[in-house]
């Protein structure tokens, strides 16, 4: 919100996104700027990635509503519910919250129902039965990755071997990556501060 103040106040075309999930909009913190948000027709986005779980409680078990875009209606801006395993349809809704942002509208809540493959901390279980087997399986058909690839190769955008080639470039960027992090020397002590600003310290 204050990104998108900023944009409003400089008069630029640019647009400020905030992701978050479920949980998440469940915190003041997201009420207050939706407020201000839509009080002064910021161009924002809130999207929500609605995974059905705030860490490892159901959305059932922590919001009596469904749809989490109904919060929008409070505030005075659109709430749009896309699926969020559909590449194209995040696409479009996302084009068309921009667009009206852009005009001077004001912010979208664009809710995007998703799911997590793995846990909120990155390890399956953790000892914790909070889903099924069969609700995780589920999900996995409707794979956002794999579905958009099978739509390109249909489309015929990309073929196959493409694909592959894309999938290695990229594991190859991760690999330089990962090695350069290795084998670059631990920062010095006294970089600690760098970047890092005291407004309230004295000159």
């Amino acid at each position: 919100m204050g990104a998108a103040f900023s944009n409003r106040f400089r008069k630029t075309k640019q647009v400020s996104v905030a992701f978050f999930g479920d949980g998440a909009s469940n915190e003041g913190s997201f009420h207050e700027a939706a407020n201000m948000a839509a009080l002064y027709k910021l161009p924002c986005i809130f999207v929500c990635e609605n995974n059905g779980y705030g860490e490892y409680t159901s959305q059932a078990n922590h919001q009596a509503i469904v749809d989490v875009a109904d919060r929008a209606a409070g505030y005075g801006m659109p709430g749009v519910v896309v699926d969020g395993m559909d590449v194209v349809a995040v696409y479009e809704a996302a084009g068309q919250a921009i667009d009206r942002a852009r005009k001077g509208e004001g912010p979208t809540l664009l809710e995007c129902k998703t799911y997590r493959f793995y846990d909120h901390v990155g390890v399956r279980g953790m000892g914790l039965s909070y889903r099924t087997d069969e609700e995780l399986e589920a999900w996995k058909a409707k794979d956002a990755i794999s579905s958009f690839e099978k739509m390109l190769v249909k489309q015929k955008v990309m073929n196959q071997k493409k694909i592959d080639q894309v999938y290695a470039e990229v594991n190859a960027d991760i690999e330089q990556a990962i090695a350069f992090a290795e084998s670059s020397p631990y920062p010095a002590p006294e970089d600690l501060l760098v970047d890092v600003y005291n407004l309230g310290a004295s000159a």
